[in-house]
């Protein structure tokens, strides 16, 4: 079972891949903010600041683990779903 982490997903409407980890996360029960760098100036340079990455999506864990990308397996390993 999955624990309780804090989840940040950093991403724009039209990116694949950010639906896809949204979906992934949304099918395995795993709570996430979502922020739009595309509208959102301040969460563009927040995530830039945390990743160094312009690309998303750029996922957050518990305010410390950066995940650059949809990666299954890092979010299974890091997020304890098996």
């Amino acid at each position: 079972m999955a624990q309780n982490h804090k989840v940040v997903i950093y991403k724009t409407a039209t990116c694949i891949w950010c639906h896809k980890t949204m979906d992934f996360l949304k099918a395995n029960k795993i709570k996430f903010t979502e922020k739009d760098v595309g509208e959102d100036e301040k969460a563009l340079e927040e995530m830039m600041k945390k990743s160094g990455q312009r690309g998303v999506p750029v996922i957050l864990i518990d305010n410390k683990q950066v995940i650059v990308g949809f990666d299954e397996s890092a979010l299974r390993k890091t997020l304890g779903i098996k």
